[in-house]
C-alpha cells in the first residue's frame, strides 16, 4: 500500500515538474517573442526616422538649389541689362565722341592737333573695351561665338588691361558640355576668378586650361600674385558664389592659394 501511494505521489512530482517545465518554456517563448517585436518595432522605427531625415536633406537641398539658380538667373539678367546698357548707351555716346573729335582734328591748330589725337585714340579704346565688355556679360553673345572663344576674348581684354600675359591652353579632344547653359556658369566662375585676380593678386599673368579627358573635363586657371588667405575668403560672396554655381552643375571645384606663388583654381566638371 505505502509503494502504491510513493508511486502515486512521484507521478505527480512528474506531472508537477512538466507543468512547471511547460510554463517556463511559455514564458521564454512569451519574452523573445516580445523581443522580437520589439526589435522589429526599433529596427521599423529606425529606417522610418532614416528616411524621413533623408526627405529632408533632399528637400533641403533642392530647396537651396532652387534658391541658388534663382540667384543665379537673376544675376544673369542684370548683367544682360548692363551689357545691353553698356553696348547700346555707353558705347553710342563714346562712338559719337570719337566721330565729333575726328571732325576737330581737321580744323584745330597743329599744336592741339597731337593731344587731340591722343584724346581720340584714348576714346576709341575705351569704345573697344566697353564693346568688349558688353559682349562677355551677354549670355546670348557668349553662346553665339562659343565657350572658348569667350574665354579667350575676356583673357585678351584682361591682357590689355593689367596683365603682362593672358592665355588659354587647351588639351585633348574638345566635345560639348552637358548643356549649353554650362558654359556659362563656368564663364562666370572663371570671370569671378579673373575680377579677384585683377582687385586683389598683383599678378602679372593669367592662364587657364581646358584639359578635354573622357569622363570630365578640368578646367584650372591661375595667377602668379601674392595669394590670399582663404580662410578670409571663404567668408566673401565671390566664393561664395563660385562654390554655388559650381554645385549647380554637379562640379567640384577647389581654390588653393599660396603666399607669393599665386592662386590655382580647379573645376572637375563631369561629362
Amino acid at each position: 500500500m505505502l509503494c502504491i501511494r510513493l508511486l502515486v505521489f512521484a507521478q505527480e512530482e512528474q506531472e508537477i515538474i512538466k507543468e512547471q517545465i511547460a510554463l517556463i518554456g511559455y514564458m521564454v517563448f512569451a519574452v523573445l517573442l516580445l523581443a522580437v517585436m520589439v526589435i522589429l518595432f526599433f529596427v521599423t522605427f529606425q529606417k522610418r526616422k532614416n528616411k524621413l531625415l533623408i526627405e529632408r536633406v533632399e528637400q533641403q537641398k533642392a530647396f537651396d538649389d532652387e534658391i541658388s539658380r534663382t540667384q543665379s538667373e537673376i544675376q544673369e539678367q542684370t548683367l544682360k541689362h548692363i551689357g545691353w546698357e553698356l553696348h547700346d548707351n555707353v558705347g553710342q555716346l563714346l562712338a559719337y565722341a570719337s566721330m565729333q573729335l575726328n571732325m576737330l582734328e581737321s580744323s584745330v591748330s597743329e599744336d592741339i592737333k597731337g593731344k587731340l589725337t591722343e584724346t581720340s585714340d584714348i576714346v576709341k579704346e575705351s569704345l573697344k573695351e566697353v564693346r568688349s565688355l558688353s559682349k562677355s556679360l551677354n549670355n546670348d553673345v557668349i553662346l553665339n561665338i562659343g565657350f572658348e572663344e569667350s574665354i579667350t576674348n575676356e583673357l585678351n581684354r584682361l591682357k590689355r588691361m593689367k596683365f603682362t600675359s593672358a592665355q588659354l591652353e587647351i588639351r585633348g579632344d574638345k566635345r560639348a558640355l552637358n548643356d549649353r547653359k554650362h558654359e556659362i556658369i563656368i564663364f562666370r566662375i572663371l570671370q569671378e576668378f579673373f575680377s579677384n585676380a585683377v582687385k586683389y593678386s598683383e599678378a602679372d599673368n593669367l592662364k587657364v586650361i581646358l584639359d578635354y579627358q573622357p569622363k570630365q573635363l578640368i578646367i584650372q586657371a591661375s595667377d602668379d600674385g601674392i595669394g590670399f588667405d582663404v580662410a578670409s575668403a571663404e567668408k566673401g560672396s565671390g566664393l561664395i558664389n563660385m562654390k554655388s554655381r559650381a554645385e549647380l552643375i554637379d562640379a567640384k571645384f577647389t581654390l588653393v592659394s599660396k603666399p607669393d606663388e599665386g592662386v590655382l583654381l580647379t573645376i572637375s566638371y563631369p561629362f
